[in-house]
């Protein structure tokens, strides 16, 4: 930081004109050393000034912890900047605030750092550097506010969105998993019913193949009867009349009462008689056929 606050020259009713040559001196060193860029020495002549000779002046302690800041040792020029935040001296205390803003902006604590350039404009409206430093973290907070706000709102969206789909997933896991529910109960009912059917089937079969193995058994039965029947049935043949068999002339005769001598002496008298009946139709003459006349 290159800018320097003026060092004034006091006296004071008990100081020395040693002392007083002393610390004008060593405040022209500092000063010298802190514009060269050789902080550490500057911060060396402060430290004597303030802590050895007991010098006290805002001024000086304000330079002191723009050389620890330089020197990057943030802890001890922000204590050092600390002191400084209520001073009377209003430049001293606008420039304070404005380097305690800077390192708050570096730590990324923005809204301490605004609050800080906002009091160090209030000191000091002429202090530019603060308005600057004020002016463009306001701008870079209200965009990150609006992309934080959209940011928020695109979460939002994304969390409706999945929400949305997290439900519709559910949905469509339910609808399926009532399909194979239902899936599952028919094919359980259409199980029950094939496998009903299928012993339906079977106790038919059943029956059929009992019903075949009776008549199997009852024609294994009967032709094992007609084998037993075959010698039987030849042995009868042999030994018993056929009942259709006409009875013989000696039996029909006998039964007709008329021996054979007397059925003899009859068949002979119906024989001479047939000879007799021949001879005389032979005799009778016969008429001249008509011509006129059919055969008959």
């Amino acid at each position: 930081m290159k800018y320097i606050i003026g060092i004034l020259l006091v006296v004071t009713a008990f100081g020395n004109i040693g002392d007083i040559a002393k610390v004008n001196s060593l405040k022209k060193k500092a000063k010298e050393a802190y514009t060269n860029g050789e902080y550490q020495v500057a911060l060396q002549h402060y430290q004597f000034l303030v802590d050895s000779m007991n010098v006290v002046d805002d001024n000086i302690k304000l330079n002191m912890a723009n050389a620890y800041y330089q020197l990057k040792d943030t802890t001890n020029a922000i204590n050092n900047y600390s002191d400084l935040l209520a001073s009377n001296n209003k430049a001293v205390r606008s420039v304070a605030n404005q380097q305690t803003g800077i390192i708050k902006n570096k730590q990324k604590k923005y809204e301490e750092a605004l609050d800080h350039f906002k009091e160090a404009l209030k000191a000091d409206p002429t202090n530019e550097d603060a308005r600057y430093n004020y002016e463009l973290l306001k701008k870079v907070l209200k965009e990150k506010e609006e992309q934080q706000k959209n940011q928020d709102q695109n979460d939002k969206d994304k969390n409706q969105d999945k929400d949305k789909e997290n439900k519709d997933n559910k949905d469509q896991q339910n609808k399926d998993q009532q399909k194979q529910d239902q899936n599952k109960e028919d094919q359980e009912k259409q199980n029950e019913e094939q496998q009903k059917q299928d012993q339906e089937g079977q106790e038919d079969k059943d029956k059929q193949d009992e019903q075949q193995k009776k008549e199997e058994e009852k024609k294994e039965g009967e032709e094992k009867d007609k084998e037993q029947q075959k010698p039987e049935d030849a042995e009868n043949k042999d030994q018993e009349k056929p009942t259709d068999q006409e009875p013989s002339l000696s039996e029909k005769l006998k039964d007709m009462k008329i021996s054979e001598e007397k059925a003899k002496m009859i068949l002979e008298a119906m024989k001479n008689n047939e000879i007799q009946y021949i001879q005389q139709n032979k005799r009778k003459p016969t008429k001249k056929k008509d011509p006129d006349k059919p055969d008959w």
